[in-house]
């Protein structure tokens, strides 16, 4: 049976090459558990790291009874561990954050508030600690995704969500659909998501694996994409089954 079936709440972590934050984040993310609103465990999403971030994950799921991981072959992306997690996790609710805890998962709290009105609540990153270059890129990719999918988001790339699984897995994923999930989300018969302002904090440790290309130009080739597949994704319901 897979373990995360004993939980209320999957908390996903996409890593790579992370190996200085996974003390930090054993430490972070083993204090929130008690405290969180749903029994929840983590799941880590090891992306091909090529640092020794397996070995401090395998670490420290031999000292946490609810943490478990997954390990990629080699490195597929950031939308590939998140899939990943939504397609390993078998708890009611799914969420993830980044390894690099610019947010935190307490916050997580203020999310599962709401959950049970909402297909998906998603965070909002409220004073910002990154740079000014970063949050320009950041505001002109929002403007220009709102523009192109009507979504009304305000901060897609805010590394804090919480899912429904059955939502999760309806998501249709592509490389970099992840900034897509409110879009995403609101094509499903009934779809409907919350924005919370969450914390941020600045990275403490590691690199950023984001430059212009990631950031800005590449979102916004994929707003095109959106657009192809908006009219093209799939709603429907069962009406009877003899399974």
């Amino acid at each position: 049976m897979n373990n995360t079936a004993n939980y209320e709440f999957t908390i996903i972590v996409p890593v790579f090459n992370e190996e200085d934050n996974i003390s930090r984040l054993e430490r972070t993310l083993a204090a929130y558990l008690p405290e969180s609103l749903r029994k929840a465990c983590v799941l880590f999403v090891d992306d091909g790291s090529k640092d020794n971030s397996l070995a401090e994950i395998k670490d420290a799921c031999s000292r946490n009874k609810d943490f478990f991981f997954i390990s990629f072959e080699k490195n597929a992306g950031l939308s590939a561990a998140i899939k990943a997690g939504f397609d390993h996790a078998c708890s009611p609710l799914v969420g993830y954050i980044d390894a690099d805890l610019q947010t935190t998962p307490e916050d997580f709290n203020l999310l599962l508030e709401d959950i049970d009105e909402y297909s998906m609540v998603t965070g909002i990153r409220a004073s910002r600690k990154d740079t000014a270059f970063k949050r320009f890129q950041s505001r002109f990719a929002n403007g220009f995704r709102r523009m192109m999918t009507h979504d009304g988001a305000l901060d897609t790339g805010c590394p804090l969500k919480v899912l429904h699984l059955e939502v999760a897995r309806r998501i249709p994923m592509f490389k970099g659909m992840h900034r897509f999930f409110p879009a995403l989300v609101l094509l499903q018969d009934g779809g409907s998501y919350k924005q919370v302002p969450v914390r941020h904090f600045p990275r403490m440790a590691g690199e950023s694996k984001y430059h212009l290309w990631n950031r800005l130009w590449g979102p916004l080739a994929d707003c095109f994409a959106y657009r192809w597949m908006k009219p093209r994704y799939l709603n429907f319901k069962v009406r009877e089954e003899n399974l």
